[in-house]
């Protein structure tokens, strides 16, 4: 007997929690979830500087909660998934987005770059996932998705930031395979050249004109354009969904060509 992938269950998500959503990918992320049906947890540095996506979601019907968290802090992490469990419900969608990564060559990286890097970008995601997990497994149903990047095969300018992107790829196969049982999911979005802070402020270090700098990375890639953070939510959009369930361990590269 063949039987039909499920589409939806009172397992099916209700909440989501994005970190980094006060902007950038995260934001058009936290807002394709809310299109999608989810109540949006909106998690950064500053609760101020979520108004904006929390404000684009409730204007197009959407329910979301602006939420101040530093996610590489043990207990900052703890009380924020808390919040989100008590005021929208017990989150069953996890987008791991927040990251920085500033550039420094590897002589003059100072051993508290590499641990605030390595903090946000790798122990952040860990802790996030260990605090929304529970909800998952009690609800035998869950999404996680997490940012990595094409820098995880290598970034000559960043070696914290590669090193910390590489990590993600491992953690989210062992997420894959020890979460998998519960009905959860674990993927990686491995994102390329996409217009957002991060390479504005690359530019920026380059003394390049932005519009000159896109059009230069433009040419390297195969679809013959740089990508939008709109690019990002919809593989995240696909990955954290119900029609995504035999999709797990998975780094998907969203960069407009082959990655080596």
């Amino acid at each position: 007997m063949t039987q039909t992938p499920p589409t939806g269950s009172s397992a099916s998500p209700r909440t989501a929690l994005v970190t980094g959503a006060a902007r950038g990918i995260g934001a058009a992320v936290a807002r394709q979830l809310a299109r999608d049906g989810l109540a949006v947890a909106v998690v950064d540095l500053d609760e101020a500087d979520c108004a904006g996506t929390v404000e684009a979601i409730t204007a197009a019907g959407g329910t979301a909660l602006a939420v101040a968290a530093d996610i590489a802090d043990e207990a900052a992490v703890g009380a924020a998934v808390a919040r989100v469990a008590a005021e929208l419900g017990p989150p069953t969608v996890l987008v791991n987005n927040a990251g920085i990564g500033p550039r420094a060559e590897l002589v003059d990286m100072t051993t508290e770059q590499w641990d605030t890097v390595l903090g946000v970008n790798l122990r952040g995601p860990f802790l996030v996932t260990r605090a929304v997990a529970p909800y998952m497994i009690d609800a035998g149903w869950g999404r996680i998705v997490t940012m990595s990047s094409i820098s995880a095969t290598g970034d000559a300018a960043r070696v914290d930031y590669g090193s910390a992107k590489a990590g993600l790829i491992g953690f989210t196969k062992s997420l894959a395979l020890q979460l998998g049982r519960h009905g959860i999911t674990a993927n990686a979005i491995a994102p390329g050249f996409v217009v957002s802070d991060m390479t504005r402020l690359s530019a920026r270090r380059l003394g390049l004109d932005f519009d000159d700098f896109q059009r230069q990375a433009a040419a390297s890639i195969a679809v013959g354009r740089v990508g939008q953070p709109e690019d990002i939510a919809h593989t995240a959009s696909y990955l954290t969904s119900p029609h995504a369930g035999f999709v797990s361990g998975q780094v998907i590269y969203v960069a407009g060509g082959p990655v080596d």
